[in-house]
């Protein structure tokens, strides 16, 4: 199981837009420069997030970007989803009758791995973005 840099720079980019949500729209620029993110992937990574509503873009000359929600409001989850980001410990697809390795039944392990792919994503589903700018 891996996560993509797509998903845990997009969680980066929220954590860091949080931090300084409160005083003016923060500029992907600003973000990509103290989180060491392309500004081109940003830009595309933002994309998603405003088409999903996590986010909203100000124009003008101090404009940027703010948090469409209150941080706690955000789950992990929300996100993930936004930029199309997939946990997934097994090849195969849940309502499938085949398994991941192509055969007709599921292999010996597979309700070890769909368990802990339900542990990553409950655990994804409590983290706010509230919860990281604690730590």
């Amino acid at each position: 199981m891996k996560l993509t840099s797509k998903g845990r720079y997009a969680v980066m980019a929220l954590v860091d837009l949080a931090r300084f949500n409160n005083i003016n729209p923060v500029s992907l620029r600003d973000i990509s420069l103290r989180q060491g993110i392309s500004l081109d992937y940003l830009e595309q990574i933002f994309s998603k997030l405003k088409k999903n509503q996590l986010v909203q873009s100000i124009r003008g000359t101090h404009g940027g970007y703010i948090l469409s929600k209150k941080p706690y409001e955000i789950k992990l989850t929300n996100i993930f989803h936004a930029v199309d980001e997939k946990v997934k410990t097994v090849q195969c697809k849940k309502e499938s009758k085949k398994g991941c390795n192509g055969k007709a039944i599921k292999c010996v392990t597979h309700n070890l791995w769909d368990e802990l792919e339900n542990h990553i994503n409950t655990f994804f589903e409590k983290k706010s973005l509230e919860d990281l700018l604690k730590n």
